[in-house]
């Protein structure tokens, strides 16, 4: 029997890789004999270049670039042989700043940018950039800086960094843009669908998560529609309104126009760089996890990802989970068979978080006694 563990990490408790540690200890206690595979997963977001590089043998890679606000900071992505993984929030993101410095006016993604570079110069040719966790709202035009573009006003000047500067965009000149490029094919990871502009878009969405006043969301959203009109007319289509494009402060919208991205979901993205369809054949069972489940977990989570992926295999699967929350029954039409919590007994979060070196293997445990049950169910069944 071939059982594959495929969890996504249990935020403030475990990196993917220690979840799918502590669920085949678990697990282990039932089927000792059981073929064990490990994937560590992850959707594009935190954590995700730890869990592929650590999963694929690959390797992480120091860089020094800037913070949101233009300061000193080191961060890494991961290579696995010549593509590479990028968190944009290792240099753009929100935990970088305290409450009090973020200011989604003048914050930016030149570090982002910088990343890429590095990547682009090690020469990776295949790069793929999770986008989630950003302090930004430039439309991804600093991590654009970073690779040669320069965004002009009306008197030929640079705009400083920073999204409200983007009111004052006339010219981007594209004429010293690094000569890699071209050659390089990028991907977006990103499991939000906000367009550009508007309402539902980057400014009014995520904006007052990065300190944005009623006020400045206002001028950041005219900012990026004076950004998407001189980029549409350069580029000559219309990406304004392509879901996602308003990831991460516009990001999304930056790396479509700038390096002429692809796009797709988190998690799909993630399970394609290992492989995923391949190396579960042969599985009996796939368990999966993350620390909270619940009718939100549709919208791109992992285990709604992996469950994608096994139900054409008739794979069934698992969800060890940290928490079950509101309507988490509709994940059962999405290819989740059940689903096991490791809180044993009322306890704050936490309690919940000290314990799970004991509670996630005892979980995966429980579960698979009652596979066992089914099991035998099924040879007495048989046998008569």
């Amino acid at each position: 029997m071939k059982i594959t563990i495929a969890s996504d990490s249990f935020k403030g408790s475990k990196t993917s890789r220690q979840a799918a540690a502590l669920i085949e200890e678990g697990a282990k206690r039932v089927f000792p004999a059981a073929e064990y595979l490990k994937i560590p997963i992850a959707d594009g977001g935190e954590g995700t270049v730890e869990a592929l590089v650590g999963g694929l043998n690959g390797t992480l890679r120091l860089v020094e670039c800037t913070d949101p606000l233009g300061r000193p900071v080191q961060a890494s992505y991961g290579t696995i042989g010549d593509k590479a993984v990028i968190e944009m929030a290792a240099s753009s993101g929100l935990t970088l700043l305290a409450e009090n410095e973020r200011d989604p006016r003048v914050t930016s993604t030149y570090g982002t940018g910088q990343l890429i570079l590095a990547a682009m110069e090690a020469g990776c040719r295949d790069i793929t950039v999770g986008i989630g966790g950003s302090a930004t709202n430039d439309g991804g035009t600093g991590m654009a800086a970073a690779l040669g573009f320069r965004f002009l006003d009306a008197a030929g000047r640079p705009l400083p960094p920073g999204g409200a500067a983007l009111a004052d965009l006339a010219q981007i000149d594209h004429s010293a843009v690094h000569p890699q490029l071209h050659n390089t094919r990028f991907h977006v990871a990103c499991d939000v669908d906000n367009p550009l502009l508007g309402k539902q878009g980057a400014s009014h969405i995520y904006g007052p998560q990065k300190g944005a006043s009623s006020q400045t969301v206002d001028e950041l959203n005219a900012a990026l529609t004076r950004l998407a009109d001189i980029t549409e007319a350069w580029k000559g289509r219309e990406m304004r309104a392509i879901p996602g494009a308003g990831a991460a402060g516009g990001l999304g919208f930056g790396l479509i126009a700038f390096c002429d991205a692809q796009q797709k979901s988190g998690i799909d993205t993630i399970l394609d760089i290992v492989d995923f369809n391949r190396r579960i054949e042969g599985s009996s069972l796939v368990i999966t996890g993350e620390g909270r489940i619940d009718g939100q977990s549709l919208r791109g989570k992992v285990p709604i990802g992996v469950a994608a992926r096994c139900r054409p295999a008739q794979i069934p699967v698992l969800a060890v989970v940290g928490a079950i929350g509101p309507d988490s029954r509709a994940v059962y039409e999405y290819g989740i068979d059940s689903i096991i919590s490791t809180t044993e007994a009322p306890m704050s979060p936490r309690e919940a978080f000290s314990r799970t070196d004991i509670s996630l293997p005892d979980a995966a445990e429980r579960a698979c006694r009652i596979i066992r049950i089914g099991i035998h169910m099924l040879k007495i069944e048989f046998s008569r």
